[in-house]
């Protein structure tokens, strides 16, 4: 157990940060599954802005990797684009 008062805050930081960035991340991937599972092509490019923007945010953040959130995006416009 941490002995210093720095390093108690340290681990309320980390903690509270942790379940924060836990939130979002599973928020974004639930927002890419529902894009996957969409087969009419207007609502799918209605959310398709709305997930990579949230992508954007969250890789500027650190939350995930800016070459992930490149790689979600790129593969989510493809799929997006090939419905009829």
């Amino acid at each position: 157990m941490a002995n210093h008062s720095s390093s108690i805050k340290r681990i309320r930081q980390i903690n509270s940060r942790r379940l924060h960035n836990k939130y979002y991340a599973k928020t974004a991937r639930n927002a890419v599954r529902n894009l996957r599972e969409l087969t009419d092509k207007k609502e799918a490019e209605a959310l398709l802005k709305k997930v990579s923007s949230m992508l954007d945010k969250l890789a500027k953040k650190h939350i995930i990797h800016k070459n992930k959130a490149g790689n979600l995006k790129s593969k989510l416009t493809l799929k997006v684009n090939k419905l009829a």
